[in-house]
């Protein structure tokens, strides 16, 4: 029996521990979300789990790393973006999983899982045990699981407030796109593995390894998350017909996208000739001139809706979301 194949039987036949990696500023209630957790995985036959909160100095690697040397099998991360990838690299290279509980309004991860802001999804997800080895990325080693970005999709997200996202949830990013739809492009280098690089005036580039937005919306229908390989997008619209076009054809999931080049790749570097915003999973890291990202295979075990196997992470969501709701409701809350 392959290793990998004898951690997953493991998992099945005994009692999990777990953790639970929480950011108290986007929850409202924290004693809440305690008791509804804990009585829901007493429901399911889990122990009661271990609690780490956040800081401002540490936003989840470190809590991460110490549920991972207490002896955990599972790890919920609750919060937005930023805990999410703080916990990620923590776990990268570990046995242990990865479950996703988001807050506020959301996360590019748990939107690729269809979980969106569902508590009891994310809880249901988790005790029935479906596991999938997933790829993931890293920049300056910092690690990403849903896709890095550099130029346009970093400044809509700057440009987008905690108080707008907090009141309208993930259309907010659209108030803060519209604020940079006409900013110049920059002028990239593009270098794809060990191919000679490619010169482009891009307004964004993304180097994906899912394909799924804010908002449920797929950008790159090819992308798979366990395959080895990135899948990078060259966003160029220049006028507001270019980004119009260029947002019906996503939508329309046309064979061929207007003002965007498709590419893939292990290792991604691209250089820009000045600096730009850029970001990881939705979460801002520092601007610069260059992204460098390399792949790493089937690093990462994440607590995905079942059929484990399915090409889309979604695939059973909204049936995991009800056997949530009544998994919740047996342990007494509703």
């Amino acid at each position: 029996m392959a290793h990998t194949d004898a951690v997953e039987a493991g998992r099945q036949t005994r009692s999990l521990r777990s953790a639970v990696v929480v950011n108290p500023v986007k929850v409202d209630d924290l004693d809440a979300l305690r008791h509804t957790v804990a009585d829901t995985l007493a429901t399911a036959g889990w122990p009661a789990p271990l609690w780490y909160e956040t800081t401002i100095d540490d936003p989840g690697r470190g809590q991460t790393a110490q549920a991972v040397a207490a002896g955990v099998d599972v790890v919920f991360a609750c919060g937005g973006d930023g805990t999410v990838r703080a916990c990620v690299s923590a776990l990268v290279g570990t046995e242990v999983a990865l479950a996703v509980l988001p807050q506020g309004t959301g996360n590019l991860l748990a939107a690729n899982l269809g979980l969106s802001t569902d508590l009891a999804a994310g809880l249901a997800v988790a005790v029935e045990r479906g596991r999938r080895l997933l790829d993931v990325g890293e920049v300056d080693g910092q690690h990403f699981a849903v896709m890095a970005g550099m130029g346009f999709d970093a400044q809509m997200l700057a440009a987008t407030s905690e108080t707008t996202k907090r009141r309208i949830g993930w259309p907010a990013y659209v108030v803060g796109a519209v604020r940079h739809l006409r900013d110049r492009p920059m002028r990239v280098s593009i270098r794809l593995d060990d191919q000679p690089p490619l010169t482009r005036r891009a307004r964004s580039v993304l180097v994906a390894n899912v394909g799924r937005l804010q908002g449920g919306v797929t950008l790159l229908t090819e992308a798979a998350p366990d395959d080895g390989y990135f899948d990078i997008a060259v966003l160029s619209p220049r006028t507001l017909r270019h980004w119009l076009a260029l947002g019906w054809g996503v939508l329309r999931r046309r064979d061929r996208v207007p003002r965007m080049e498709e590419f893939r790749a292990r290792r991604v570097e691209i250089t820009s000739n000045r600096a730009q915003p850029r970001e990881l999973d939705g979460d801002l890291i520092e601007p610069g001139t260059t992204l460098q990202a390399q792949i790493h295979r089937r690093a990462l075990w994440l607590c995905v809706p079942r059929p484990e196997q399915a090409p889309d992470l979604t695939d059973d969501a909204e049936a995991a979301a009800e056997r949530g709701e009544q998994l919740v409701e047996r342990s007494g809350h509703e």
